[in-house]
């Protein structure tokens, strides 16, 4: 059995923020952006996160774990329209059994939240296809986590 040290790097690095406009393909036919179209925007948060651990899609490949969604939950609290810009922030909020992702869509210009959610993911090895109880050692290095 593994345990972590107590000095964890800062869960600042663990997280990534990206600017979009929404575009008008986005759009329903109530001019507000169609429900399923934000989980596009989590998708650009979520790489921009996973680039800052240098652990994106093709890393996760490279060290032989797939990365599948396995849950999603979304929560809406204000519609975004066409042509607002809005922040979409992506943290890591779990990491020792599944990776999970918290993430929040605001408007850029007043901060007023328009919704929340999370996405959680787990390793399966590639070479058995299993998916794994634990998180491999290589996401604890890609978080700078150090397991004794």
């Amino acid at each position: 059995m593994t345990s972590l040290q107590t000095k964890l790097p800062t869960r600042e690095r663990w997280s990534a923020e990206v600017e979009l406009q929404v575009q008008f393909f986005d759009l329903d036919p109530m001019q507000i952006v169609w429900h399923g179209n934000y989980v596009k925007y989590l998708e650009v948060a979520r790489c921009a996160l996973l680039d800052t651990l240098n652990y994106n899609y093709p890393e996760m490949q490279a060290s032989g774990y797939s990365w599948p969604i396995i849950d999603l939950h979304l929560r809406y609290a204000h519609p975004a329209t066409f042509g607002q810009r809005i922040k979409v922030r992506a943290s890591v909020t779990e990491w020792e059994n599944r990776l999970k992702i918290a993430y929040v869509i605001t408007d850029s210009a007043s901060g007023r939240r328009l919704s929340r959610g999370t996405t959680t993911q787990v390793a399966v090895d590639m070479a058995t296809h299993e998916m794994c109880f634990a998180s491999p050692p290589v996401l604890f290095k890609k978080l700078g986590i150090e397991q004794v």
